[in-house]
């Protein structure tokens, strides 16, 4: 009884801060210079996280959390997202089902998300064009490559045409390999991933279970697009996150 009171109250207090952060994006995140807009989705994302059980320890990141990059990361649940945001306000590149996400797709609509049909190719040609005009503007973009989501213990091959807007527009990607593990003895957990048939419920019903946990963040390397194919690029990042996952 008790831990199910316990859950009960830990997805309530998420909804709260869904709630507010819905009210924020329509409030103070519209109305906000970019620095504050950034600076709101750093905070609001690691209290959300912060709620759901999970910490953030960044490794490696470099200091300047404004400077407009493309993230690129493996990706295993989807608490990678907000993650990378308490380190660097993120545009994600997202598939368009997330937005019919109830509140949480709402609020990724209204904090910039991009969300794209894969399988529509004027989508494709698209998000070239909106890519550009946010890299020109000092945003930051994020994509996992990898299509999906995976259990983490190794990275799926990544699609180089999620790739295609970054390399043209000869931005600088950084490359992050995401890892979880259990904040009780440091050892690394599954229970994270959202992975299958799971439910957004099952995957927070698996966080609590576990107890806190500790989402890893590390910073890799610095690609610089420009005289590279989308190819090479998803090739050496891919490459570069295997041998992290697999340390």
């Amino acid at each position: 009884m008790m831990i199910r009171l316990s859950f009960a109250w830990r997805i309530a207090r998420l909804t709260s801060q869904l709630l507010w952060g819905l009210l924020l994006s329509v409030t103070a995140f519209a109305r906000g210079e970019q620095h504050h807009r950034h600076a709101i989705i750093r905070s609001w994302s690691r209290e959300i996280l912060h709620r759901a059980g999970v910490e953030v320890r960044a490794v490696g990141f470099p200091a300047d959390a404004d400077k407009p990059v493309t993230l690129v990361a493996n990706h295993v649940s989807w608490s990678d997202i907000f993650a990378l945001n308490t380190q660097h306000a993120c545009h994600f590149i997202a598939k368009s089902e997330l937005k019919r996400w109830p509140l949480a797709g709402r609020l990724l609509n209204n904090v910039g998300t991009i969300f794209i049909n894969r399988n529509d190719r004027k989508d494709t040609h698209r998000l070239k064009h909106v890519v550009h005009d946010l890299l020109a503007a000092g945003e930051t973009v994020a994509v996992f490559p990898e299509g999906t989501t995976s259990i983490g213990h190794d990275v799926l091959k990544f699609h180089a045409s999620l790739l295609e807007p970054i390399v043209a527009a000869e931005g600088e990607v950084w490359v992050v390999a995401i890892r979880y593990f259990r904040a009780s003895d440091g050892a690394r957990t599954d229970a994270a991933a959202y992975i299958g048939d799971m439910s957004l419920l099952d995957s927070l019903h698996a966080l609590h279970h576990e107890g806190r946990v500790v989402a890893e963040l590390r910073f890799l390397g610095a690609i610089q697009c420009a005289g590279l194919n989308r190819r090479e690029v998803a090739l050496r990042a891919e490459t570069w996150i295997r041998a992290a996952l697999q340390s």
